[in-house]
């Protein structure tokens, strides 16, 4: 059995050792995806960035709604999960006469174009957040939650499956839904 301290833990980093030796174990009997897909069957519809652009602005409005305005959403597949970011959330800042013009972005890893419902609304969820509190701090996680409840277990499942996806290669809703 390997080690719990491998490098296999870089999106589990943090969590107690008895939480991960449960994935090491599921991971040994390559149970992971299974647990997965018997927990959250179907992905969710959000196919287009137009689609991602409506969903993020229904969060925004029911949620934050004196924050600031967001200009573009959408999917890109060049975010790279390896660099922990399953999205990105930016200012682009332009002079236009004499006036400086700020519109926000939020970008989602492509990955989660077949995922759960559950695991976008995370993440859209984290990227919102950022519009009110820059840094991951205690107030950031409060709004997440007030935003989302269940968004500290969905964080550490969105977590288990790129550790999957790390293992084992498999993307589990892209699978479960070619056969559609």
């Amino acid at each position: 059995m390997k080690s719990v301290a491998t490098t296999q833990w870089k999106f589990l980093q943090g969590y107690p050792p008895d939480t991960l030796a449960q994935v090491q174990q599921m991971l040994d009997g390559q149970r992971t995806g299974a647990w997965l897909l018997k927990k959250y069957p179907t992905a969710h519809g959000v196919r287009t960035d137009r689609a991602l652009y409506d969903y993020v602005q229904g969060l925004k409005t029911e949620h934050l709604r004196g924050a600031e305005p967001v200009s573009k959403v959408a999917f890109d597949s060049k975010l790279q999960i390896v660099q922990h970011a399953l999205g990105t959330h930016t200012t682009v800042s332009r002079v236009q006469g004499s006036k400086l013009k700020a519109k926000r972005e939020i970008r989602i890893a492509s990955l989660f174009k077949d995922c759960p419902p559950e695991f976008l609304k995370m993440i859209v969820v984290h990227e919102l957040a950022h519009l009110r509190e820059r840094n991951h701090d205690k107030a950031f996680y409060q709004l997440c939650t007030y935003m989302e409840p269940a968004y500290h277990q969905l964080e550490f499942e969105v977590r288990l499956y790129l550790t999957h996806l790390d293992a084992v290669g498999t993307r589990c809703w892209a699978a479960a839904d070619s056969s559609v």
